[in-house]
């Protein structure tokens, strides 16, 4: 702790309301404030030397002790009347040496009453004044208190004519200096105690003011935000709450004003169990992310909160409680189920059309004498339809609850990906032609893989129309296909815009979109990573920004084969492809 000068001490005084002594020179003479305690001890001192006396009286006049009663009685009479003065001085309105005028004239009257009776040691007496004086006057009063008695003592021993060579007579003024010593270190080292008291108490007092600044301030914060947050104890009492938590409960009760509406699991439907609640699991010592409680009836005005649970720990690292944080989702699930909603509709229509035109499609082609180049046509048109079916079908279990983005069923086979990728390449070469895109097929060479063969040409379908539309116009995207005994290869590489390491991460998310000025659903590589992942492979993506992007699929090459981990990174070198790479599997798929 750092020197405190006299100037900040005052400061901080009259910031915290405390009352605090100047300690420093002034402290060496003077070491009792002047606010009415030096006033008391006096009362307190001068009481107690009368008490004495009176009984030293008392005892004279008993027994009879020879002497100077006239002298004896005087000093007594003085010593009654400085009492009564004692108390009736304000000596708090006086200097504070004002009061040190008392013990030295109590010195006097006892060295009276010390002639007055030369054999009643009644020079004991005068350890009282030598204390106060030592004790309230600092180091002026203690050289004073001896003086003032030696002068005294020695005065009262030469009028008397007494031996000067006693020990005994050199006794009282050795126990005096040692009393008196003794008087002034032990209010000293009071004083200085008193001082680090003081000062610890101006420091504990500025802690406990930043402390309840800091409390206002996160208060504040904490009430200034939109979503509720709670701290639980762990003795099960909330300890910390802040107002919009307190709106969110408020609005969680029923129209009547009596009942709590009931709670509903995330899907809406299921009652939720009281154990189930995000209170009572946080209370068990659950943490988790993002609970989804739906208060109020089906078909009924309702709330949704998303709430989270984290444990809390203290500087030791204990378990310090919880803090629950809850925040209201009503408005971004009643969308979300509006968007599910919208798009089943929309897919639910376009089916109906497209059956027809299939069925159309069927007729046609079973109608004799058709010329070959229509009938391949037909199969064309045939084959599309079908698959505008299954994208639909795809979309529309994209809009279920569940956190594939697709229900995928698969019936692999032995498949050459070679063809299946060069009938996608060519499929799309119209569209590349349009953005002045090259396709090189160099790369795709005669490889074995164990998948469905409609399924993995849907895959093939998205990577390369995704190249196509981000690619960069007048580039170029390059598709390679490769393997060995155990895994085959698809690689599909653009020289577009890439990915931020953030898009990366969310890149497989249903409906993420990197560009908005780009057509689509952002269904697509959702859809392919789910059927990748059917077949029991992986989408490695690695993407640099300026540079490109590449999607390296790995699958099977044969039934029964499980594929062994592999690092992206040394998956897409070992491609030639940008070495910035993430994994399908790396990102959030709720």
């Amino acid at each position: 702790m750092g020197k405190v000068d006299t100037s900040s001490v005052r400061r901080g005084e009259s910031r915290s309301g405390r009352r605090n002594t100047l300690w420093g020179a002034l402290a060496a003479e003077l070491t009792l404030k002047h606010d009415g305690t030096q006033a008391r001890v006096a009362v307190l001192q001068q009481l107690m030397l009368t008490v004495v006396a009176l009984a030293v009286t008392a005892f004279a006049v008993i027994a009879r002790i020879p002497g100077d009663l006239t002298m004896f009685f005087t000093g007594v009479g003085m010593v009654f009347v400085l009492a009564v003065v004692t108390m009736l001085v304000p000596w708090n309105r006086l200097s504070p040496w004002a009061v040190g005028v008392i013990p030295v004239l109590d010195i006097v009257a006892i060295m009276l009453m010390r002639v007055a009776f030369p054999e009643s040691g009644l020079a004991l007496l005068w350890l009282f004044p030598v204390m106060w004086l030592s004790a309230s006057l600092g180091l002026a009063g203690y050289v004073a208190a001896n003086l003032f008695v030696w002068v005294a003592y020695w005065w009262v021993i030469v009028s008397g004519n007494e031996s000067a060579f006693s020990f005994a007579l050199l006794l009282m003024p050795i126990v005096v200096l040692a009393v008196s010593t003794g008087a002034y270190l032990s209010v000293r080292r009071f004083a200085a105690q008193r001082s680090l008291l003081d000062k610890q108490a101006l420091v504990l007092g500025q802690s406990l003011e930043r402390t309840q600044h800091q409390e206002q301030l996160v208060t504040q914060v904490l009430d200034s935000v939109d979503f509720g947050v709670i701290r639980i104890s762990l003795d099960g009492s909330i300890s910390i709450t802040n107002e919009a938590h307190a709106r969110m409960q408020h609005a969680l009760v029923s129209a009547d004003g009596h009942n709590r509406l009931p709670p509903y699991d995330s899907d809406g439907q299921t009652p939720l169990d009281p154990e189930r609640m995000p209170v009572a699991r946080a209370e068990r010592g659950e943490v988790f992310d993002n609970q989804i409680v739906w208060f109020g009836a089906p078909d009924t005005t309702r709330r949704a909160l998303s709430v989270t649970a984290r444990r809390l720990r203290d500087a030791r690292g204990a378990d310090a409680g919880v803090v629950v944080i809850s925040r209201d989702v009503t408005a971004e699930r009643t969308a979300l189920r509006a968007r599910d909603n919208v798009v089943a509709s929309v897919s639910h229509e376009l089916r109906s059309p497209l059956t027809a035109i299939i069925g159309y499609l069927d007729l046609a082609l079973e109608t004799d004498g058709i010329p070959e180049k229509v009938r391949g046509d037909l199969d064309v048109a045939t084959q599309n339809a079908e698959r505008m079916i299954q994208i639909i079908s795809d979309i529309l279990s994209a809009t279920s609850s569940s956190k594939s983005t697709v229900d995928v069923t698969v019936s692999p086979q032995n498949v050459d990906l070679q063809h299946l990728v060069l009938a996608a390449a060519a499929a799309w070469e119209p569209s590349a032609l349009e953005r002045r895109i090259t396709i090189f097929t160099d790369d795709v060479q005669p490889t074995d893989a164990y998948v469905d063969p409609a399924r993995m040409r849907q895959v093939a379908d998205n990577l390369i129309s995704n190249a196509i539309k981000y690619g960069r116009e007048g580039g170029s995207v390059q598709l390679a296909v490769y393997g060995d005994d155990v895994a085959s290869y698809l690689l599909v590489r653009d020289d577009g815009i890439g990915l931020s390491p953030d898009d990366q991460n969310r890149l497989f998310r249903r409906f993420f979109r990197a560009r908005t000025d780009v057509g689509g659903t952002g269904l697509g590589l959702a859809i392919c990573r789910d059927i990748v992942r059917a077949h029991g492979g992986e989408i490695i993506v690695g993407s640099e920004q300026g540079v490109g992007s590449a999607f390296l699929v790995r699958l099977p090459a044969k039934v029964d084969v499980m594929l062994p981990p592999i690092d992206p990174e040394e998956a897409l070198d070992m491609s030639g492809a940008v070495t910035t790479a993430g994994r399908s599997d790396m990102e959030a798929t709720g």
